[in-house]
Order: structure tokens, then C-alpha cells, then sequence
């Protein structure tokens, strides 16, 4: 999974830890490798787990305020939306796929022993060994690919080799790749010195993937690198592709037609393994919201009445964001579902 962060890397660094937990949660082996921050810290602030009646509890005080909020607002709904079909605030099926965090406290140590967990912080590694250059590759990513080739063959999680014991599988976690805090130029110019440093690192993390127990997510500071086409040729590497774009700092946090979240979800690319093309969802807008414990991913709902106080120019942006969808407003409520952690 590769994430491109938003501006200020709170969102993306939150997405990164729920991956790391839900590792935690499922007896995973954990592997972080940082350059900014150390790896045994960003293990110690990951989010709690909730229960299933804890959660069951969020949900039923969520659905409650919905339901208030929606009696308050009934008469302001135009008549021609009435009889459309809601979108729901949570899921209406008890199945669920992984478990759900609670952001506001962290994970008991506890759960942590259970697990076995590998730290790479790049300051401590090139204290160890400060040059290392493999193929034309910086010393950072060459050290990176070392240690996890090294767990993979060490650790049993090679798939060429059957694993003796119960299989398990091996969470790859990298925190902001590509940044100058990992030698890498193409942050800071628009043709940089390794042009091709980072695409070698993922054709070799791609391979050590492909045949092993594992999964990576990599988050990178897209919105720093001008060179486009370092961008094109490491979605081509990536199985799925996400930007996150937050409000912060931008017109559309001050916006009415966004009150209710707090940045868009990008889906630039889904997996498509042992198959030609993918299936694509007909629902191009996704919005997220940081609620008082959950972390949300959703359809972006938008009001269907334009006040006097929207200026033009959102008037504009929402009329070009309609058109993404199939069929206005009811594609809108075709879903009942949304994404969250």
C-alpha cells in the first residue's frame, strides 16, 4: 500500500498506525523503519483496540445523534430528496472485516508481548555503518532492503522455504520515504541527483513481496516532489495507490459543503493481481472525518440545496464534483457502508 501524505502528515501517520495495530491485534510480526521518528515510539502511541461492545456502544451513541440531527434537519430537505434513500451512518451488517481503534487512548503493553516487532531507525543504522552503495542506490534504501531480507530468511517468512511452524505474516511499516531526512534529493529538486534511487528500492521491495509472508505500507510526501514522472513510475510499482488531502490550511476547511469533513481520500490505484484490469467503483469522491474516537472513511455527501452564503466558485467545484458520480444523487445513495477504524 502506498499512501501519499497530506501536508502535515497527521492523517497519513494515523493510517500508518492503524496498520501497525491491526498487525498487533492479529499476532502479526511487525517491522517499522523510520528516519524521523523512532520506530519504539511510534509502536508505543499506536491506538487501543476496541471491544466488541465497547464498539457496539460508539456505534449506538453515534446513531442516536444522527437520528436527532436529521429530525432537526428534516424540514430543511427539499421535497425532491425526501423519498431518496439515506445514506447510512454505519454499518447495517454485524459482519466486519478487521477490528476497530480507538484514537484517543493507546494500546496496552500487554499486547505487545505476544508479538515479535523489528525496529530500523536510520540515524542509529548509519552510526553503525555510514556508507553503504548498492547498484547506484543510496546507503538508506540499501540498508532498509538488507534488514528485511534478513527477517524474511531469518525469521521464516520466505514462501519458497515452508514455514515449520504456523504460518504467520510479517507487517512492513516505512514512514516517510523519499524525504530528505533519508538522503533522497527528490523533495527538494525537480531533477534530482538519484533520479532512480527510489524506483530501484520498490522493484527490490516488490520482488522480496511478491515471494514471501508480507505486506508494506509505505507513506511518502507526494506534494513535495515536483517530478511527475517519478510519481507515474512508483504508482506502476504499487499495488494500491491513496492520497490523502486534508482541509487544514485550505479554503474548503472554512467551506459549508465540507463542515461535516475533514479532507478527500484519492483512490489513484486498487490492486489488480492475476487479472488484466481491475474492478473500479462507479464512486469516485470519499471524504474522511477524525471523529471523537474513530477514524472514518465515507461516501463525500454533499447538501443538495445551495445557500446564498456558498460562493460561486463552490458552487462550481460541487457541480464538477457531482459529475464523477453516475447518477447525481442516487448514485450517491446507492451505498450504505463506509470505512472505518
Amino acid at each position: 500500500v502506498f499512501t501519499e501524505e497530506d501536508k502535515y502528515g497527521l492523517y497519513s501517520n494515523l493510517l500508518f498506525k492503524y496498520f501497525l495495530a491491526e498487525g498487533v491485534v492479529c499476532g502479526h510480526d511487525l517491522f517499522v523503519a523510520s528516519a524521523k521518528e523512532h520506530p519504539d515510539n511510534i509502536l508505543k502511541d499506536l491506538p487501543a483496540p476496541l471491544l466488541d461492545d465497547t464498539y457496539r456502544n460508539e456505534l449506538g451513541e453515534e446513531a442516536t445523534a444522527v437520528k436527532s440531527e436529521d429530525f432537526q434537519d428534516s424540514m430543511k430537505i427539499a421535497w425532491r430528496y425526501q423519498n431518496l434513500p439515506k445514506m447510512e451512518a454505519s454499518p447495517t451488517t454485524s459482519t466486519k472485516f478487521g477490528h476497530y481503534y480507538d484514537v484517543s487512548k493507546t494500546m496496552s503493553p500487554e499486547l505487545f508481548q505476544s508479538i515479535k516487532w523489528h525496529s530500523f531507525y536510520l540515524p542509529k543504522e548509519l552510526s553503525l555503518q555510514p556508507k553503504m552503495k548498492t547498484c547506484h542506490m543510496n546507503s538508506a534504501y540499501a540498508k532498509v532492503l538488507q534488514s528485511i531480507q534478513r527477517i524474511i530468511y531469518q525469521e521464516g517468512f520466505d514462501g519458497s522455504d515452508p514455514q515449520k511452524n504456523q504460518k504467520n505474516i510479517l507487517r512492513i511499516g516505512i514512514q516517510s520515504l523519499g524525504s530528505m531526512l533519508w538522503g533522497d534529493d527528490i523533495c527538494s529538486s525537480d531533477t534530482p541527483e538519484d533520479i532512480h534511487s527510489l524506483t530501484k528500492f520498490l522493484y527490490v521491495l516488490r520482488g522480496l513481496l511478491r515471494k514471501s509472508l508480507s505486506a508494506c505500507i509505505i507513506t511518502v510526501p507526494a506534494h513535495l516532489i515536483q517530478n511527475k514522472a517519478i510519481m507515474e513510475r512508483v504508482t506502476n510499482l504499487s499495488d494500491t495507490v491513496v492520497g490523502l488531502e486534508s482541509f487544514i490550511g485550505s479554503e474548503r476547511e472554512t467551506n459549508p459543503l465540507y463542515k461535516d469533513y475533514h479532507g478527500l481520500v484519492h483512490v489513484h490505484q486498487i490492486p489488480r493481481l492475476n487479472s488484466l484490469i481491475c474492478d473500479v467503483s462507479d464512486t469516485k469522491d470519499l471524504a474522511f472525518r477524525l471523529k471523537r474516537k474513530l477514524f472514518t472513511i465515507e461516501r463525500l455527501h454533499l447538501p443538495p440545496d445551495l445557500s446564498d452564503t456558498v460562493s460561486r466558485a463552490s458552487k462550481q467545484d460541487l457541480a464538477e464534483s457531482a459529475k464523477l458520480l453516475s447518477s447525481g444523487c442516487g448514485a450517491m445513495a446507492i451505498g450504505k457502508k463506509h470505512l472505518d477504524f
